[in-house]
């Protein structure tokens, strides 16, 4: 019990200390001075009094806000003596593999740059610096010659690294049992199995309304539809992002999801965050960083061919480009088991977060955020918040590892024919399904069926519907796979996803499948 207040007073003083540097604290100081002036404020009752102002006025909600969100990615308790290296990864053999794997990106980058002549990084001349501030809104007509340029990873690289993980603590040939030789994953994480799942995701459950079911066509929509966007709207108009939070697992109807998506995150487009983009826009015009070309080439290789996401192709390289100089996101690897790299322009500090981006992860979200700064701020919070588990080795239970292991033992477990008939035919399931998940899907799934699913990433606080959802993808085409002998016809049944429900998928595999 002493243990359990001693934790909590630390996250509390913690979080006051974060909160003290926001724009939010200033601007709750301005409005305590200004609320002396109030004829309903009196002295003897001074802080009761401007409570009750705060609670009135919508600033309390405010608050509330902001301590929820600070929440949400705040890391778990640890010892009070522990490293700060322990807060970002609390096993000493995974932060090992992070580094070695960060090492093995820069010296590819570093190669590169020999290679190629060119800097980490370079203020840009005038001329140039006026050409790109001209064509900012129209850099997808941009042809450069980027042949040279080679992505610094595949998604099947980190997928190696990942299998080559070993706890040197667990190596012993004779206490590994059977069942964990099938996978390609071969570490002892905690995972949840079917029952945990089925109560963690409670409310997909069969008897619960959800949009991307109970909105379907054949189903009247005051069955459940049009009550639940009341409820939505209610929800907005209280400004309350745990109830927003709580709302969203159910779905977002597509009118509301701009709104709650940016209450849940606790983005509201203040005068300062715009003027923040315009100065990371322009350090992105002054200087020019390797990782330009990089994402330039992501983009072209990726987006630029999708069917959905091609006319976003300018949206995408304002704000990636933006991203790699925002120094703010430095404060994610407080808790992130990676370490950011660092480049130098003649004494001032460059950011490259990792160097390796995965455009469809923003794409999406260019159809429901159309002004600049506003997409920005919603990526840059989803990155922090979510996406930057999918690009770096950890044992939280939303990380890349996690969920590979997740994926292998739902699939063992509930579906072991077809596992050992794909593993016999040497089309091991996670070589096929790590490109989805380190994508978050993006890519692969039709528009609508995407935003429904990271609906639920967002109301959950969790990516571990990933792993379940390829699971059950797996589920679906069993049938088919059981029929392939080789790796390249399992990829042909499952090359196409497009056409997949998530949300009868998910009910079915967790909550129709016999346990």
């Amino acid at each position: 019990m002493l243990q359990e207040e001693s934790d909590l007073s630390l996250v509390i003083a913690q979080i006051v200390q974060k909160l003290k540097g926001s724009s939010l604290y200033a601007q709750l100081e301005r409005q305590a001075w200004a609320s002396l002036q109030r004829p309903e404020i009196k002295l003897e009752s001074l802080k009761e009094d401007i409570k009750e102002y705060f609670k009135i006025s919508g600033w309390e909600k405010k608050l509330q806000n902001a301590v929820y969100s600070e929440l949400s990615v705040f890391p778990s308790p640890s010892h009070p003596a522990a490293p700060p290296e322990h807060l970002k990864e609390p096993l000493v053999y995974m932060r090992k593999a992070q580094g070695s794997w960060e090492k093995r990106i820069l010296k590819s980058l570093n190669s590169m740059c020999t290679e190629l002549s060119i800097p980490l990084a370079r203020k840009r001349p005038v001329g140039e610096q006026k050409e790109l501030l001209n064509k900012w809104n129209e850099m997808g007509t941009d042809e450069p010659d980027l042949s040279l340029f080679r992505p610094v990873y595949a998604p099947k690289d980190f997928l190696e690294v990942l299998i080559n993980l070993r706890n040197p603590n667990y190596e012993n040939g004779d206490s590994l049992s059977f069942r964990t030789h099938l996978g390609l994953i071969q570490v002892p994480l905690k995972v949840k199995d079917i029952p945990e799942l089925k109560e963690f995701f409670v409310e997909l459950g069969l008897t619960t309304g959800q949009l991307g079911i109970d909105d379907s066509t054949q189903v009247p929509p005051e069955l459940f539809e049009n009550e639940h966007v009341r409820i939505g709207q209610k929800v907005l108009a209280e400004q309350d992002s745990a109830a927003a939070q709580q709302y969203i697992r159910q779905g977002s109807p597509t009118a509301l999801r701009a709104e709650l998506w940016a209450l849940i995150l606790n983005i509201s487009s203040q005068p300062e965050d715009i003027l923040y983009y315009e100065q990371l826009k322009t350090n992105v015009i002054q200087h020019d960083l390797l990782v330009d070309s990089l994402i330039y080439k992501d983009v072209k290789l990726t987006a630029s061919n999708d069917d959905y996401y091609f006319v976003f192709e300018d949206y995408l390289y304002q704000v990636l480009l933006c991203f790699s100089r925002d120094t703010s996101v430095l404060g994610h690897f407080a808790y992130n088991s990676a370490s950011p790299p660092k480049s130098y322009i003649r004494g001032k500090l460059g950011l490259e977060e990792y160097a390796v981006f995965y455009p469809p992860n923003v794409a999406p979200l260019c159809f429901l955020y159309h002004e600049p700064s506003k997409l920005y701020q919603i990526f840059r919070e989803m990155y922090v918040r979510f996406f930057f588990r999918l690009h770096s080795i950890s044992s939280h239970p939303s990380g890349i590892v996690s969920l590979c292991l997740l994926f292998e033992t739902l699939l063992q477990t509930y579906l072991p024919q077809l596992f050992y008939h794909l593993r016999e035919i040497g089309a091991q399931p996670l070589r096929i399904s790590f490109k989805w998940m380190v994508r978050a899907f993006s890519g692969y799934l039709a528009t609508d069926q995407l935003l429904l699913l990271w609906d639920r990433i967002l109301g959950y606080n969790s990516l571990e519907i990933l792993a379940v959802l390829a699971a059950a993808v797996f589920a679906f085409r069993a049938v088919n796979l059981m029929e392939v002998t080789s790796l390249a016809a399992a990829e042909a049944v499952l090359a196409d996803l497009s056409t997949l429900k998530v949300m009868p998928l998910l009910q079915i595999f967790l909550f129709a499948t016999v346990t």
